[in-house]
């Protein structure tokens, strides 16, 4: 590709993935009438900014708080906007309390007492892992709005690394990952030694690199210990070359028991990253499982429910939220004989060696 065609497609893909995340603050106010409130706390490598919110910089440590996400009650499941000011709190998010944690120690304590309100059998946490080009609201907002419309049980937990919120910023919202990984682990570290039952770790596009790279520095360090300290895995829409997964995975060893990749043959996003590294393809777009099929694995396919960019296709898609909230059908359509449960989902499950892949239907 010659330069000036290459700083043409650079530039489309600025445009087209600045589209692809609501912008804007979380402002604290009054919560409006009837709006849920979702609790959740926020680990963040980022450098706090001139306003001192946590912003695009990268820290050498953690800040750590406790933040409750006001979701308006007039809104369409998936979606996230943000409010500009009380009057138009109604239709966005908003933050209707926050503290903040000046050490380690008095956030892992704040952690154990909301695990600890939580009923045995129940004191579980999902730790949201966000993407690329993503600013520190739009990571806290998407996790309240996934734990509010899955509803998901126990605690959230935000781990927010130092992406650029740049479209352009591709390479260093990478390296930022790199920055992360010790991070990530101590705070993987800190959830097994809070109390945490069960640990659900949820990474979307270029944080599902970062999850990977964390798990795989931990197995060197103590072989087994990814599996020992996370119970599940969920990567959405993973911006990951295939062949780098492979050895990730391969060097990671045995892989946490539920271990999930949502991938969508339509997600253009995806397609453009990989036109930049001069494949065909990324993880979340695989379309032939049986490049990773020696690993024990779970493709849920999502093409069916994807429309525009096609990059968060679980968290945005009302339809396919329907199903998703259905967590007890979809665990157990894992269990056991995966392929002779096929009519416990819309659509078609497939076994390839070690893989399982689900293609979804619309209902």
């Amino acid at each position: 590709m010659c330069y000036r065609a290459r700083r043409l497609f650079v530039l489309l893909l600025a445009a087209f993935l600045a589209a692809c995340a609501p912008r804007g603050p979380l402002l604290e106010l009054p919560p409006p009438p009837g709006a849920a409130i979702a609790p959740l706390f926020v680990a963040s490598t980022r450098a706090p900014g001139q306003d001192g919110e946590p912003g695009p910089d990268r820290s050498e440590g953690l800040t750590y708080s406790r933040m409750d996400v006001a979701i308006p009650a007039d809104r369409a499941a998936g979606s996230v906007t943000f409010a500009t000011s009380a009057e138009a709190g109604s239709t966005g998010f908003s933050l209707a309390a926050q503290e903040r944690y000046g050490t380690r120690e008095a956030f892992r304590r704040a952690v154990s007492r909301a695990l600890r309100a939580q009923p045995r059998g129940g004191r579980d946490v999902t730790l949201y892992v966000h993407g690329f080009n993503n600013t520190y609201a739009e990571g806290v907002a998407r996790l309240a709005q996934l734990t509010h419309d899955l509803g998901l049980p126990g605690v959230g937990v935000h781990f927010s690394w130092a992406s650029a919120a740049n479209p352009l910023g591709y390479a260093y919202d990478n390296d930022s990952t790199l920055v992360a990984r010790d991070r990530l682990e101590g705070v993987l570290s800190d959830l097994s030694a809070v109390g945490a039952e069960n640990v659900t770790v949820v990474a979307h596009s270029m944080g599902a690199f970062l999850v990977m790279e964390t798990l795989r520095q931990m197995a060197i360090a103590q072989p087994g210990s990814p599996a020992r300290r996370v119970d599940a895995i969920v990567l959405v829409s993973p911006d990951i070359d295939i062949d780098v997964f492979r050895a990730q995975a391969q060097r990671i060893g045995t892989l946490p028991e539920d271990f999930i990749i949502f991938s969508s043959r339509r997600d253009r996003a995806l397609a453009l990253s990989a036109r930049l590294t001069g494949q065909t393809e990324r993880l979340g777009t695989i379309a032939d499982p049986a490049q990773i099929a020696d690993l024990r694995v779970t493709i849920i396919d999502v093409t069916a429910f994807s429309s525009g960019i096609g990059h968060f296709v679980p968290a945005s898609s009302p339809t396919l939220l329907r199903i998703l909230s259905e967590v007890a059908q979809v665990e157990e359509a894992f269990e056991g004989d995966r392929a002779g449960r096929a009519g416990l989902l819309p659509g078609t499950v497939l076994t390839i060696q070690n893989v399982t892949e689900v293609i979804l239907a619309p209902l």
